[in-house]
């Protein structure tokens, strides 16, 4: 699986310079940079899930597209709405669908959303290497992270307490992970949330009654996944693209970019390199499933 730096990531190639944002960030300009009059200038916040995706995206569009430049912003997908909401952004990753709320307040300022599915992502339960627990139910699952099991022998495992890691509530991944493994119910208050889907990744590499869950694409060789079952325990599925893509991995989940219908003209080389299959190239290569 490859191996995510969940370190800033600031690329500048030309006179551009991302600062104050404390998420990982790519910003690049395409060589020859000022030579086409007009160029493309995009700006793209949003879900961690999608950012690794959407970097080198961004990276393979500017090496074909001279003196364009295309920004790129992590935080959640909670705050790449709000961004695409008051303006501050031209495209929003998410990990998730909008909610009721949210399309009336882009309704009361009326402006028209439109989506691109641009992947699919099998969303990985993770514990530390040394775990000898190797499958959970949803409903194990539940159960933890709402607080109700809190030592690991209770699922199989070592006589240790259970220290579960998750997103914060702008994370589309908290939201998926709430009302589909969840069942719609509140985490516990114990359950430690972290601003970004690496500091999840080092904390469970990190501690060994650790639990936490990430995008496909996070997953890396300092923690193991865990099979998971929707059927009451009958059958244990492991995530991967390909259970993604079969359907087969019971929590896989879209992939999107909103924008503003207002703006597509701006936005709409970029979404058609994503769409085209070197786009969709480079959403396999992150670890995540192409739409085609």
């Amino acid at each position: 699986m490859k191996n995510i730096n969940f370190l800033f990531l600031a690329i500048t190639l030309f006179l551009a310079a991302c600062g104050g944002d404390k998420t990982e960030t790519t910003t690049t300009e395409g060589t020859d940079a000022g030579a086409a009059a007009g160029a493309t200038t995009i700006s793209v916040k949003g879900s961690d899930t999608v950012l690794p995706v959407s970097q080198k995206e961004a990276e393979e569009f500017m090496k074909a597209n001279a003196g364009s430049a295309i920004t790129v912003v992590g935080g959640g997908s909670g705050t790449g709405i709000t961004a695409l909401l008051d303006g501050s952004t031209d495209i929003c990753m998410s990990s998730r669908e909008l909610k009721t709320d949210e399309k009336l307040k882009f309704q009361g300022k009326s402006i028209e959303v439109k989506e691109a599915v641009i992947g699919f992502d099998a969303l990985s339960v993770i514990v530390h290497p040394e775990n000898k627990v190797a499958q959970l139910t949803r409903e194990q699952l539940e159960k933890i992270f709402t607080g109700e099991i809190k030592n690991w022998k209770e699922v199989g495992g070592a006589d240790a307490p259970i220290v579960a890691y998750s997103r914060e509530s702008s994370s589309g991944t908290y939201e998926f992970f709430k009302e589909h493994v969840m069942d719609k119910k509140n985490y516990a208050t114990t359950v430690l949330n972290m601003p970004a889907t690496g500091a999840i990744v080092q904390s469970v590499s990190q501690t060994k009654g650790a639990i936490g869950y990430v995008g496909l694409a996070y997953v890396t060789n300092g923690v193991k996944p865990l099979s998971v079952s929707y059927d009451q325990g009958k059958t244990f599925v492991a995530p991967s693209v390909q259970g993604a893509k079969d359907k087969t991995y019971p929590v896989a989940r879209p992939l999107y970019y909103f924008y503003d219908a207002k703006n597509e003209a701006k936005v709409k080389s970029f979404v058609d390199y994503v769409m085209s299959d070197a786009g969709q190239k480079n959403v396999g290569d992150a670890g995540y499933v192409p739409v085609r």
